[in-house]
């Protein structure tokens, strides 16, 4: 049996990101780095002259001087290869670290085995309760067309703001806010996160959002608002 990685084109791997899609079935977090040009190196990765998957690593932006491994699928026929597979992704790759969201099932494998220096970057949440926190007082506004945000106003002040960002995986949409430091503590960002929530769900898409795992307010607020963590970014060296 022989088993090969070969570098190739992102066009190149593009019906094979939209099974990669299909199964992760869920925001993930770095998929527009494949639009970015010169950001990732793409492999297809063959057996005996057949394609079996692909594997892809960060090379561009915060990743420059790296070789970092994002990416890794294999058709489920040829998953009794996994490891073989990926062992020779990382010697085509020369990659010298892995980046993983932990809802991917196949990659945290090769992460668990390969990946030392740990560390979790961000945690990501997914939309599980609908919530019904109410205030008298808050207006929330959209701030401009076509921009994707809202400011919460208290007595015509604004005291915080937010919105949705559509550059991931389609249809999930990632919701961000932040309040006045003078108004936290009050249940304002939670119902903004809420009321942020709605108006993806309104526009046909799938809130989701992410916070550092040190953020302990912004994690409590987004859980607040129906948000439940779902997996870890993490980071490791090879």
């Amino acid at each position: 049996m022989s088993i090969k990685a070969r570098p190739v084109t992102v066009e190149d791997i593009a019906s094979w990101r939209d099974l990669y899609r299909e199964e992760m079935h869920c925001q993930i977090v770095h998929d527009n780095m494949s639009a970015r040009p010169g950001w990732t190196q793409p492999y297809l990765i063959d057996i005996d002259g057949r394609a079996a998957g692909y594997g892809s690593i960060l090379i561009g932006g915060p990743w420059k001087g790296t070789r970092t491994v994002f990416e890794y699928y294999l058709a489920p026929s040829q998953r009794m290869r996994t490891f073989d597979c990926f062992e020779a992704l990382l010697a085509a790759s020369r990659a010298t670290a892995m980046v993983v969201q932990t809802n991917d099932v196949v990659l945290t494998a090769m992460f668990h085995l390969w990946a030392r220096n740990i560390a979790s970057e961000k945690i990501v949440f997914a939309d599980r309760l609908t919530t019904h926190h109410r205030f008298d007082g808050p207006v929330l506004r959209r701030r401009s067309e076509p921009a994707q945000e809202w400011v919460v106003e208290v007595d015509g002040e604004t005291v915080a703001n937010g919105g949705i960002l559509y550059h991931y995986n389609r249809p999930y949409g990632d919701i961000y806010m932040e309040v006045a430091e003078s108004h936290r503590r009050r249940g304002i960002g939670t119902y903004l996160v809420q009321e942020l929530k709605r108006i993806c769900y309104e526009g046909g898409s799938v809130p989701c959002a992410r916070c550092n795992p040190d953020n302990i307010a912004s994690r409590k607020t987004l859980q607040r608002a129906g948000f439940v963590p779902c997996a870890h970014i993490l980071n490791g060296t090879l």
